[in-house]
């Protein structure tokens, strides 16, 4: 065999050996590449999030699959791109529903607070509001007991000035008949005196 024939057996020899080493080198970038995408849509917490990025990503590495070796270097840069935005966009729209569920979680605790110091204050101002019902209530009672003892009071009183004129009454008919008796004995001594004197001059 020719020295040439050699080494040109051994250049295409080479030649299939890079290319087989850069098949292989393609399928493990592309498999890597759509294991994370898998490992990413599986995932339940992120799984449903970046619909668009894991498609456009989705879309990037089959481009990276069927690239020639021209545009293998930049098939590849935008496809591990693209993954990565996907994977980004998911871990930021998964934060901003942590976010929004704490603000509402937050909001109800303030409403739930907000409920119960409406409820303490609406429950402090019946107890004020049957408070001051009591207390007028019993400053009524105390008004009406006032009154009635004073109406007794009054009453007594009108009774004591019947009674004082009743006495009175009885003492100036007593103080009549004393008068009046007085008058009958001094017109009875006046007749004894009378009679006695008309016998004296009788005999």
């Amino acid at each position: 065999m020719k020295p040439t024939f050699r080494l040109s057996m051994l250049l295409v020899a080479l030649a299939a050996a890079s290319a087989a080493h850069a098949s292989s080198k393609d399928d493990m970038d592309v498999a890597r590449l759509n294991n994370s995408l898998s490992q990413l849509s599986s995932d339940p917490a992120l799984g449903m999030y970046a619909q668009a990025e894991q498609a456009r990503a989705h879309d990037a590495v089959n481009q990276l699959s069927q690239a020639r070796s021209r545009d293998r270097a930049h098939a590849l840069y935008i496809a591990e791109r693209r993954v990565d935005l996907a994977r980004a966009t998911a871990q930021l729209q998964d934060a901003q529903q942590q976010i929004a569920k704490l603000d509402r979680e937050h909001d109800q605790i303030q409403l739930d607070g907000s409920r119960r110091e409406t409820e303490l204050a609406r429950r402090e101002l019946e107890r004020q509001r049957l408070q001051y019902q009591a207390a007028q209530e019993e400053s009524a009672r105390q008004i009406a007991a006032g009154a009635e003892a004073a109406a007794q009071a009054q009453a007594q009183a009108d009774q004591a000035k019947k009674l004082a004129a009743a006495q009175a009454k009885v003492a100036n008919a007593a103080k009549k008949q004393a008068d009046l008796a007085a008058q009958a004995a001094r017109a009875m001594r006046q007749q004894m005196q009378g009679d006695s004197s008309s016998k004296d001059q009788g005999k």
